[in-house]
């Protein structure tokens, strides 16, 4: 795993090239957006190479990350994306779209089930079993420990496989076109989570 792991501090070379749509995770310091910064993106391609960006302490700006996640053409495939959009926005100033979510496929198409975490989604629809062990650790270190590095990796390298899955169980359901409306309302609802709507149900009654 560490061998299919490339390192980058602030942002993507000039001279990569990553083709095909792009799998992608983000790890901050806690879960707030106001308070917790961005340590980390990671994400894969469709031949599972991986790439991990640490953001440093004070750092706004990345252009080639920025040309990759804002170019239209690639779909970029998360996991919970209302957080990670909402992140990469309010440090970097992207601004993501062309997504597919596979937490929200998963409760469109698994509505026999509550568990739709991505330890679940792996277990039983690729038959893999996902440590989570690394979740609550310091992603704001300088250093990534190699177990740091597995986990980031392992956060990505399967949403190409998921994303194909979920899509077949949302065709079959007849529920797609609904998934596709809910992908491309994320952004705008991680700039309600940033202006202050992030616990407030606009639609409902009350």
């Amino acid at each position: 795993m560490i061998e299919k792991i490339k390192l980058y501090v602030n942002d993507l070379p000039d001279d990569l090239s990553i083709s095909g749509d792009i799998a992608i995770d983000t790890e901050t310091m806690g879960l707030s957006y106001q308070r917790d910064r961005l340590c980390l993106i990671q994400m894969a391609d469709s031949a599972g190479q991986v790439y991990v960006v640490q953001i440093e302490k004070g750092h706004k700006n990345s252009p080639n990350l920025k040309k990759l996640l804002e170019n239209t053409k690639i779909q970029k495939i998360f996991h919970f994306a209302r957080f990670d959009i909402a992140m990469l926005y309010q440090n970097l100033g992207i601004s993501v779209t062309n997504i597919f979510c596979t937490k929200i496929a998963s409760k469109l198409a698994r509505t026999y089930t509550d568990s739709h975490g991505l330890k679940e989604l792996c277990r039983e629809l690729l038959s893999v079993q996902l440590s989570k062990q690394q979740q609550s650790s310091d992603w704001g270190s300088d250093v990534l420990s190699k177990d740091q590095q597995i986990y980031c990796a392992n956060d990505v390298i399967y949403l190409h496989k998921l994303r194909e899955i979920l899509k077949a169980m949302l065709i079959r359901e007849e529920r797609l076109a609904i998934a596709q409306a809910c992908f491309d309302f994320i952004p705008q609802r991680a700039w309600l989570d940033l202006a202050g709507w992030e616990s407030i149900d606009i639609f409902a009654h009350c």
